[in-house]
């Protein structure tokens, strides 16, 4: 078999190998900020450092850039090494950019007596003016200027916390005319009079990204800093703090790669906080939501996300996927791993009058007809039985070829039977149909030759298991969710059929011990994992994702010719 293509990245590591850069060494990080739960466009970053670490021999640590004390919480750091874990990752060192306080202060320090930065007294809107914009070149700060001694005692003033918040920052002084706005001048320090979550009061300046990012990787001795495309303009200042505050050669290298992003979706943290607090899901675990904890509650395996990430590459170019490429592997993986199982969602009675009353059969049925060892189970089969609702109708249309008066299907693993009669209630619902069996068809091949068109599932009524089992659609309506005229609510576009609840719907009794996390493949139906929220009185199952399902097609171009 070939070799797959290097991506760029890939070409870049290897040439610094052959170079000996970094002496041989391959070290990298994956560095997200504790305000939040990680998603599936943190899955691509993951996978990418872990495993070019793991592709040459290196090593990749967990950092937690954690500079901001409004935002970030232990809550969160929790949840990403769970997550992270959960995914198939193990790092090799455990680190805090909070740890570093100390130094990142006596840098910035450097710097100023270096005269590579300066106290700016400025308001907050003024800085921002002084800035300019890309059109128009920045000015320099009044302040700019003032003398090494001064910008000392200012900056110590500013640790003590003699100043308000916004009343001064640290800046670099770098070229207020460059047309990279990273470079006018940008904050290093600001004042944010809050504890942090692991220091306490101790600070009440904190490092801005820039000021801890690339002196963090330092510090560590990260040789490939791997970030997303938006950081491709921070680069000059990334590498210009590394040499101005005189830290060892060779520096770190910063590379970009294009960020994932899906149709369907949003991934903007600040954007899956509004659909949080706004109550449009039920908290950042919802199978709804693009997050990892969610992903996982939901039942999508972690190797079918970390194939998706291999699969979808790496580029400098930015793209949507569709999400349909997500579902496709996490089909693949389940197809090829996920037991099989009987469940009814829609139950719809059926009575097989000429079935011996009382009698119940253990018929065999295949785990996992993708796995030869997998092996079978039994499966109840008795007089009384149900199938889906969806599986009858009265009044057929062409090609529809599963159960209606007088016609025959094949029951799974187990006999023909024929509709003879159809029971309704007072409002003309069908809520029952009579049929007789077929004793000679058992194991669904008939002696005389004769075909049936359809095979449809059932559960046994007098052993069946009931269960809620919720059902769930994409978020949002439009492909690009956010996609709105000026003036209206992007949440417009939250799907309100998102989720729909089922109960009780009948399974087979194999699944009454089932566990939280545990998936399976309920025939003919789709793919379910059983929720956190099941009790031994009542199982809850999700549906992961839906099977290809031809029939569903055909309505929805009926549907279309029709229109």
């Amino acid at each position: 078999m070939a070799e797959a293509p290097k991506n760029f990245i890939e070409r870049i590591i290897e040439e610094d190998l052959e170079k000996s850069t970094y002496g041989g060494r391959v070290h990298t990080r994956f560095p997200p900020e504790p305000n939040g739960y990680l998603h599936i466009g943190h899955a691509k970053s993951i996978v990418l450092n872990f495993e070019l670490a793991k592709k040459y021999g290196g090593k990749c640590n967990l950092r937690f850039d954690d500079t901001n004390p409004l935002t970030e919480k232990q809550e969160y750091v929790d949840a990403i090494k769970r997550d992270v874990k959960w995914l198939g990752y193990e790092w090799d060192e455990e680190r805090y950019a909070s740890d570093y306080f100390d130094r990142l202060y006596e840098f910035a320090v450097t710097l100023i007596k270096k005269g590579l930065a300066y106290v700016d007294s400025l308001p907050p809107e003024k800085i921002k003016e002084y800035r300019g914009d890309w059109n128009t070149p920045g000015r320099e700060s009044p302040y700019r200027n003032r003398s090494v001694e001064e910008n000392l005692e200012l900056f110590e003033r500013m640790r003590r916390g003699e100043f308000k918040e916004g009343e001064c920052v640290l800046r670099a002084k770098i070229d207020m005319r460059s047309p990279n706005m990273n470079l006018r001048d940008p904050i290093l320090y600001r004042i944010i009079h809050a504890p942090h979550y692991r220091q306490g009061a101790k600070w009440c300046i904190y490092p801005t990204y820039d000021m801890a990012h690339g002196q963090s990787d330092a510090i560590e001795g990260i040789t490939h800093s791997i970030c997303t495309l938006e950081f491709e303009d921070h680069r000059p200042l990334y590498e210009w703090l590394l040499k101005a505050i005189g830290l060892p050669e060779p520096h770190p290298k910063q590379i970009e790669f294009a960020r994932l992003e899906l149709t369907y979706t949003v991934l903007s943290k600040r954007r899956l906080i509004e659909l949080v607090e706004g109550g449009y899901v039920a908290g950042w675990d919802d199978p709804r939501m693009p997050t990892l904890s969610g992903m996982r509650r939901r039942g999508y395996p972690p190797e079918a996300i970390r194939r998706f990430c291999r699969e979808i590459g790496v580029s400098k170019v930015n793209a949507v996927v569709p999400l349909e490429r997500l579902e496709e592997c996490v089909r693949d993986v389940l197809n090829k791993t996920a037991p099989r199982r009987l469940a009814v969602l829609r139950p719809l009675r059926v009575v097989i009058e000429n079935y011996p009353e009382g009698q119940v059969e253990w018929l065999d049925a295949l785990n996992n007809p993708e796995d030869p060892n997998a092996g079978t189970r039994k499966v109840p089969f008795s007089r009384v039985i149900y199938i889906e609702r969806d599986d009858f109708m009265e009044a057929p249309p062409p090609k529809f070829y599963r159960l209606a008066p007088g016609r025959e299907v094949r029951l799974r693993y187990a006999y023909f039977i024929k509709c003879v009669d159809v029971v309704k209630d007072e409002k003309g619902e069908v809520v029952e149909l009579r049929c007789t069996y077929d004793p000679a068809t058992k194991g669904g091949k008939a002696p005389d030759g004769r075909k049936v068109k359809a095979t449809i599932h059932w559960v046994s009524a007098a052993h069946a298991v009931d269960a809620e089992v919720r059902l769930y659609d994409r978020l949002f309506l439009k492909e690009d969710p956010t996609d709105v005229p000026e003036g209206v609510d992007w949440k417009t576009n939250v799907n309100p059929n998102s989720l729909e609840v089922l109960y009780p719907c009948k399974l087979e009794p194999s699944l009454a011990g089932a566990k939280p996390g545990e998936r399976f493949q309920f025939e003919r139906l789709g793919y379910f994992c059983v929720d956190p929220d099941s009790t031994p009185e009542r199982l809850v199952f999700n549906r992961t994702v839906t099977l290809k399902d031809e029939w569903a097609k055909l309505k929805q171009k009926t549907r279309g010719e029709a229109a």
